[in-house]
């Protein structure tokens, strides 16, 4: 099997650059590449495109590498443009071809640039690296208006251009034959571990919440992606006594739906069927979202809880049809944040 190289995410490329950039600024030398340190502990050398002065500061740019995942920001420039400002805190701002968030439910509020939480923490240490002082930094990616136009960002109320993204700082490729053998790898690896009970999650932050909420082994964390009809059809291969799904309702919901591939381009949008679900438990329909995570937040506490056990049942159900019974089965929603939304099954093989 070919192993798959990886990549970086925009965000990295944001913080790489203004790293650079604000290298030059503050009168030192750019090198060729740039040590950025992600949120793992970890760091990175990203290769930087230019670096040079402007009229009121100065700018740098990276090229963005997606390793072989088949990405649509791969290649695109990421330019950050650096200014020293006289506020008492640094600034992010959107430029040419980064939007800007229009609704609420996503991860940054309206009004903000697109740049997403763990990005802007990255961009900001990366400039703290360089320089205490206060600085404006634009973000930038010619042509990603164009681009965006061909991702979700129109329906997410994302308009402009695209948004900076990444969880982790590296990009995980996601091409789908040698994905799913490598999926498959990941449960050889787990039976292999003498793990009973595998815990299947769509990515980072599942599998976040579910070492945050319980006590796993190494490798009992199974990441799916977007494959849960592969990997379900696969896990009765192995010799276990249990399987817990966790994640966000915005991918697990789907399943209670009969789509058994989450990705966004492959599959209707999980809001409609948590909408319904809302309103056939509570009587009343929700305020209008574009994602599960402003429909959730929408809701009181209790009410949130309500609703969560409400899907993950109907998961729990959907997921148990699939399995016919083979394995025992367990549901967990988390929202963004990791804390759980709801749950439906027999958590002790993992507490």
């Amino acid at each position: 099997m070919k192993i798959l190289r990886t990549g970086y995410t925009t965000g990295t490329c944001a913080a790489a650059a203004a790293k650079a950039a604000a290298l030059v600024l503050s009168g030192k030398h750019a090198p060729a590449e740039i040590d950025v340190a992600l949120p793992d502990g970890s760091s990175i050398l990203v290769p930087i495109l230019h670096a040079q002065r402007t009229d009121d500061g100065a700018q740098a740019a990276v090229r963005k590498d997606a390793g072989d995942d088949p990405d649509i920001t791969n290649g695109a420039v990421v330019v950050a443009s650096v200014a020293w400002s006289d506020d008492d805190d640094t600034v992010l701002l959107a430029g040419e071809g980064v939007g800007a968030i229009t609704k609420p439910g996503l991860q940054v509020p309206p009004g903000e640039p697109a740049i997403n939480p763990v990005p802007r923490q990255m961009i900001r240490a990366a400039v703290r690296e360089v320089t205490s002082r206060p600085a404006k930094i634009t973000i930038s990616v010619p042509g990603g208006e164009e681009l965006a136009r061909r991702t979700f960002n129109p329906r997410l109320g994302v308009v402009g251009g695209l948004s900076i993204l990444g969880t982790t700082g590296r990009v995980r490729p996601f091409s789908c034959p040698a994905l799913r053998q490598s999926l498959k790898c990941a449960l050889d690896v787990a039976g292999a571990s003498g793990i009973d009970a595998p815990v299947f999650v769509p990515g980072n932050t599942g599998e976040r919440a579910a070492r945050r909420h319980l006590e796993l082994a190494p490798d009992q964390v199974v990441l799916v992606s977007n494959e849960w009809g592969y990997m379900l059809d696969h896990v009765v291969n192995y010799e276990f006594a249990a399987l817990l799904a966790l994640g966000h309702p915005g991918k697990l919901a789907k399943l209670a739906d009969g789509q058994w591939d989450t990705h966004s381009s492959r599959s209707e949008s999980a809001v409609p069927i948590v909408s319904r679900m809302a309103r056939d438990l509570l009587g009343r329909s929700l305020p209008e979202s574009t994602t599960t995570e402003g429909l959730f937040a929408s809701l009181a506490p209790e009410e949130q809880r309500q609703l969560g056990d409400a899907v993950a049942s109907a998961v729990w159900e959907a997921v148990n049809e699939r399995l016919k019974g083979t394995l025992d089965v367990a549901i967990v929603l988390v929202n963004m944040k990791g804390d759980v939304l709801g749950a439906r099954g027999d958590l002790s093989p993992w507490q």
